[in-house]
């Protein structure tokens, strides 16, 4: 393979005088790896694809619109929120779909130094409610449905401007999307800083609730330049490796992406947004997931990317209706939020003669991705994560912090620009986790001597469903709010179609009486569906512990996953 034309590819691009440029600076105490030519600020960006007025770029069902309407929409919205007196350093929400309005509000709101937070569409109302505590947002923009998890609790939104978007019935005191966009289409002047929070994004909680990210204006734009940064890395290596010649930019088509993952994640938000719409490109969004609907956006939309968690490309190319579609435009297939199986990889790569496939492993905490790989170099190395990208170091470290050499298993930490500021009011959680500029991933990994990334297993307890990261103290928390329940476990077991689904032991109090449709009943008023666990065991005798007090868990899972669960 052509890891040493790589390597020189990687020097070259991140080189003195390129655009791609890598260099030192200051951030918050910590010398760190940044791109010199990146712009400062989202808005910077945003402003700047303002070239691409007349081409498409929310594509959602039967309705279209171009950049350029999209930018006044942009500024309309901007508007409307400083008119209300909202702020640079202040907060507003969104709680939806992947409709267009969530990437327009995301704009508007960065393009004033706003701070967007990502509500997981899926949260109950006990979960909404304590991230608007959390986060403290001005304004809160929500569908139908969230309207209606409000509703069941109309506390959590005092306080807070509540706007309807794709409602009928607005009750009294909520306020129609139609008065937004409304507004005058004047983007507000706004002085920003590189380091202001663009974001807050939750992840799972390792205690009981979820920590709210902080992404910085720096961080986002860097992962998208490491984004840029790897694919013409590669390109250029397998180039020149094959001596083939580069192909005339005028040959290759705009980018047109299906997005199938949520908004509030990184996945969709940092790493597929941000890509097509910094490549001028179109952006296919789907109401939810349908392996069948998405053959047929792919055909009729000729995208040119799909992105998603394995199960999703798994499920397109298996899918019986497959060949009826011409697929032909498909140029990359994968995606991220859980590792790519290495037969799935090679099937992606045999299933559709244009599309290669590509993965990158990242974390919230990162704003994206941590490494990426495709096309040659994925087929060649199918169970690797790939290198990591320009702007992060990377070590693999021991229990005690120690760097191990290479092919050691350890702990993955890795520095660099966009790692994330921290979480919102948990300044404990910050230091813990980020450690004199070094983000400790939890995963625990091993390098190669070409500096490529295997995950090997995770250090944190946690169940990766579909890639959703489900804590299993969450869901333990949770259960042991029924009276019945004396012990609990969660852990996570293989599942063919998801990769992990959770799993619980439970003993019940001496008398207690509870079945598994019961418990499930139980966590669905306290915590999303797909946190609750879909097998169930209940034990006759305490669960086994080790000498500090610990549940075995792997002595459980492997016990139990041979017994058939309620």
């Amino acid at each position: 393979m052509y890891y040493a034309e790589l390597k020189q590819a990687r020097a070259e691009l991140s080189g003195p005088g390129s655009p791609l440029e890598v260099h030192e600076i200051e951030v918050r105490g910590q010398s760190l790896l940044a791109f010199k030519n990146a712009p400062p600020t989202i808005r910077d960006f945003w402003l700047s694809t303002s070239a691409f007025a007349d081409r498409d770029y929310l594509v959602y069902e039967d309705e279209r619109l171009t950049y350029g309407q999209s930018h006044d929409k942009v500024a309309s919205i901007a508007a409307w929120l400083v008119a209300q007196g909202v702020q640079r350093g202040d907060r507003i929400a969104i709680g939806m779909r992947n409709y267009p309005e969530w990437m327009l509000i995301y704009w508007a709101s960065l393009c004033i130094g706003v701070a967007v937070v990502g509500l997981n569409a899926w949260w109950v109302a006990d979960e909404l409610e304590f991230a608007l505590e959390d986060s403290a947002p001005k304004v809160l923009f929500v569908d139908s449905e969230r309207l209606a998890r409000i509703a069941e609790r109309p506390q959590m939104a005092d306080g807070i401007k509540v706007v309807a978007i794709r409602t009928t019935n607005i009750p009294a005191g909520v306020t129609p999307w139609s008065e937004v966009e409304a507004t005058a289409a004047v983007l507000p002047d706004a002085t920003i800083d590189p380091d202001d929070d663009a974001c807050i994004f939750y992840t799972s909680g390792t205690t009981g609730r979820p920590k709210g990210a902080q992404l910085t204006h720096r961080s986002c734009i860097a992962n998208l330049f490491n984004m840029v940064f790897a694919g013409q890395a590669q390109n250029l290596a397998i180039q020149r490796a094959t001596n083939t010649p580069a192909p005339d930019p005028e040959s290759i088509p705009w980018p047109t992406a299906l997005l199938t993952t949520p908004l509030f994640h990184v996945t969709a938000n940092n790493c597929g947004a941000y890509a097509t719409t910094a490549g001028g490109g179109a952006i296919v969004l789907m109401y939810k997931w349908d392996a069948g609907d998405a053959l047929k956006l792919i055909a009729r939309e000729k995208v040119t990317a799909m992105s998603g968690v394995p199960m999703m490309s798994r499920e397109l190319i298996t899918h019986p209706d497959f060949s009826k579609y011409d697929l032909s435009s498909l140029l990359s297939l994968g995606g991220g939020g859980a590792q790519l199986q290495p037969d799935l990889v090679a099937k992606i790569d045999s299933s559709v003669a244009t599309a290669r496939p590509n993965t990158g492993y990242g974390m919230t905490e990162t704003s994206g991705i941590i490494t990426s790989i495709s096309g040659d170099f994925f087929i060649d190395r199918p169970d690797s994560a790939g290198p990591p990208v320009a702007t992060l170091i990377v070590k693999v470290v021991d229990d005690a912090g120690n760097t191990l050499p290479v092919g050691e298993v350890g702990e993955l930490w890795v520095k660099g620009s966009p790692v994330i500021k921290g979480y919102i009011n948990r300044p404990d959680a910050t230091a813990s986790t980020i450690v004199d500029g070094w983000l400790q991933t939890g995963d625990v990994a091993r390098l190669d001597e070409e500096g490529f990334i295997y995950i090997v297993d995770r250090k944190k307890d946690m169940v990766l469903r579909g890639g959703e990261n489900v804590y299993c103290a969450e869901v333990e928390s949770c259960i042991f709010r029924h009276d019945a329940v004396a012990e609990c476990c969660v852990f996570g077991v293989p599942d063919d179609r998801l990769g992990e689904e959770v799993a619980v032991a439970v003993v019940l109090h001496p008398g207690a009486r509870l079945t598994a449709d019961g418990l499930r009943e139980h966590c669905a008023g306290l915590i999303a569906k797909h946190k609750a666990p879909r097998y169930v065991w209940f034990m006759d005798e305490a669960l086994p512990r080790n000498a500090s007090g610990k549940f075995l868990k792997r002595e459980l899972r492997e016990k139990l996953s041979t017994q058939t669960a309620g």
